[in-house]
């Protein structure tokens, strides 16, 4: 682990005697009817002691520690005495809410007669986020007339869009989430944009009135500023900030960082997308210059609809020449537009028209020239993006997609180089050790840096406060030794008998985690015949209307993929069996992971173990962490996969899990299933 560390940032605000965290601490968990706890109160110590260096902090913090409270205390304190914000950044509305709504209101009230003044605190997203007023009364361009939309879908998008209209004369804050239910992305994109879209304040008519600047002169004015990980990490990329100042950064849902930096980092190319820029430049430059570019769009369009989908090692040379008219054709209607800044300041709507054409067409053209940097590097280790196909849907054309094989580098210069950041989460400590994740933040051996010049890291620690659940009393791990390895037809039968077993012994109260929705919808229908409980499949509703009737009614079971991985919350007699189907490793045909495992590897690394095991120990600890979620809950996570029993990477995936007490007794399972459905 690296021990080199810098000097905290000088402050220069005035000094003032506060009381220490412990004590901050202890007001603000009576205050809010709680119980303090040991690792609580040593989360706490250990965050302020980062701030205080300067040095960096991993926290695995278990479900029930209270972690939310043991970073914002030190986080307002610190606020009293710094001249910027302290930014609380997430990977989930829900945890965003939860800050906003709850614990922070809470949290200023307790500590308003300790503190110099009552801790303020805002949420802060990204500019799509907030109904653009000038857009809504603007009547810029239709972006979506030549896609094809089931005609029940565009009625649909029509009352939709009658709503927001009618909501956004009454809204104070603009925000889209406040629209409930949602709305479909097709109508919302015609009352927003994005930041490279928008006119600025100063030259748009609606500029005063702005929710966007509005929420982001709230939160200029606050203590503590709560952001998700996408707007995080735009504002650590561009070159204009998007996040008030601020010296100190916690990251909350830290094991999703280096998954939504990469999707923030990533870019696509379509026809659809061509097309959009052409129409966007409309009538604004000769049709000529446009014609070139929508004739290299359709090009594309026929070249994708042809070629096989999956990863791209080599750029054929047909793509390549595509490509390559694509970038040039973009750029001759970015000259042809002229100017970027339109000399009629009196002309706000042209202005719209032309900021939203060279928004359009630097995304294409920048897209197409990354694209060709791709390839062309002599060894796989100068390598620095992948390239693939997707194939396109009903809804979707195929498309192109580029994305990093890292964004370790990213993140080491642009996030933590000049400020503290904290990162926790109930799982960052894979098999056992921090260094994994710490790796792919770029908080591992700084590769090149001396060589290269670049700016130093801030030294690092790992802490794991543990949880306040007694694991091995509560919960059982339960790993199906006996069941033949999964393959890829399909569950087997001894798998569909395994899971029967197990459910009536539970009496139902099942969370079924599938690898895959095919996986989940197969045993759906398999087991509703065999079964006497209700059995709830994703898909067949809301997921959170799903999972609302999943808690409220205990025999019912729940099937599902990923997003329930993560996303439930079931306390209580609700919830006694997780089951979960196999290992969740990547597929073998993920573009983007395969072409990450062949990079590590051409390093000299164990691709497997940093990439596919790696991602798989993280899935499973936020799996088998759906199983306790109050003190009082008890029952079994049960893996039918053998080879978390069997294989030689499985002594890493376990150290990855919560304590629970093992076995790989199908009986004992059954009988402790059964004596917990009695209780």
């Amino acid at each position: 682990m690296p021990t080199d560390s810098i000097a905290p940032a000088e402050d220069v605000s005035p000094k003032v005697d506060l009381p220490p965290v412990e004590e901050l601490l202890s007001t603000a968990v009576e205050a809010v009817g709680g119980v303090e706890r040991p690792g609580q109160v040593t989360m706490a110590r250990a965050v302020q002691h980062a701030i205080d260096s300067g040095d960096h902090l991993a926290v695995q913090a278990g479900t029930g520690t209270g972690k939310s409270l043991a970073y914002l205390i030190p986080s307002v304190r610190h606020a009293m005495t710094s001249k910027g914000a302290v930014v609380v950044s997430t990977a989930t509305i829900a945890l965003q809410r939860q800050l906003v709504d709850r614990d922070l209101p809470r949290l200023s009230e307790a500590l308003a007669s300790q503190l110099p003044h009552e801790p303020t605190f805002a949420i802060l997203k990204g500019r799509r986020n907030y109904l653009c007023r000038y857009k809504a009364s603007a009547g810029w361009p239709d972006d979506e007339q030549d896609q094809l939309f089931d005609p029940r879908e565009m009625s649909l998008t029509g009352r939709m869009v009658q709503r927001i209209q009618d909501w956004a004369q009454e809204t104070e804050t603009g925000d889209r989430d406040e629209l409930v239910p949602g709305v479909n992305e097709q109508a919302w994109r015609q009352f927003s944009v994005s930041a490279r879209e928008c006119l600025g304040a100063t030259r748009c008519p609606s500029g005063m009135e702005c929710f966007a600047e509005l929420a982001r002169a709230r939160a200029g004015e606050s203590d503590i500023v709560v952001t998700n990980h996408a707007l995080l990490a735009i504002d650590a990329m561009e070159d204009f900030p998007l996040l008030p100042e601020h010296d100190v950064v916690v990251v909350d849902e830290a094991h999703e960082l280096v998954d939504r930096v990469t999707s923030v980092v990533s870019g696509e190319l379509s026809e659809t997308m061509v097309s959009l820029a052409v129409r966007r430049v409309g009538r604004l430059i000769e049709q000529p210059t446009s014609d070139r570019l929508m004739e290299a769009g359709e090009d594309l369009k026929a070249l994708l609809a042809a070629a096989p989908a999956g990863r791209l090692d080599d750029l054929p040379e047909v793509l390549g020449l595509t490509l390559a008219l694509i970038r040039d054709s973009a750029w001759g209607c970015i000259t042809a537009l002229g100017p970027r800044m339109s000399a009629d300041k009196d002309d706000p709507e042209g202005a719209g028209l032309r900021k939203a054409a060279f928004t359009a067409l630097d995304e294409v053209h920048d897209t197409a020239q990354r694209m060709l940097d791709a390839f062309g590097h002599a060894e796989e280790v100068d390598r620095a993006e992948v390239v693939w196909l997707e194939a396109g849907t009903e809804r979707r054309p195929p498309l192109l997609r580029v994305a990093p094989l890292t964004v370790a580098g990213m993140l080491r210069d642009k996030l933590f180089g000049d400020r503290t950041v904290v990162l926790t989460s109930a799982t960052l400590a894979l098999g056992g050790a921090f260094e994994g994740l710490a790796r792919q933040w770029g908080l591992g051996a700084k590769e090149g840096a001396k060589e290269k010049g670049k700016a130093r890291t801030a030294g690092w620690s790992g802490l794991d406060v543990g949880s306040p659940f007694d694991h091995p009393r509560s919960g059982i791990l339960y790993v199906a030794k006996h069941l033949p390895q999964p393959g890829r037809d399909g569950l087997p039968e001894a798998y569909l008998e395994e899971i029967t077993e197990l459910i009536e012994a539970a009496g139902g109260r099942t969370l079924g985690l599938f690898s895959s929705m095919r996986a989940a919808k197969a045993a759906t229908e398999a087991l509703r015949e065999r079964l006497s409980v209700p059995l709830l499949c994703q898909g067949d509703d809301s997921t959170m209307l799903l999972v609302k009737q999943f808690a409220e009614d205990e025999p019912t079971c729940l099937f599902g993929t990923l997003s329930l991985w993560q996303g439930v919350d079931v306390p209580g007699p609700s919830l006694r069996l997780v089951i979960i189907d196999r290992i969740p490793f990547p597929r073998p045909d993920d573009p983007l992971s395969s072409a990450r495992q062949r990079h590590v590897a051409a390093k000299g690394g164990n691709g497997f173990m940093t990439v596919a095991a790696t991602h798989a120990a993280l899935l499973l600890a936020q799996g088998a962490g759906r199983l306790l979620r109050s003190q009082h809950d008890k029952g079994v996570v049960a893996v039918l996969d053998p080879r978390l029993a069997t294989a030689r990477y499985a002594g890493f995936l376990r150290d990855s899990l919560p304590p629970f007490w093992p076995t790989n007794d199908p009986a004992k399972v059954r009988d402790a299933l059964k004596r917990l459905a009695t209780s």
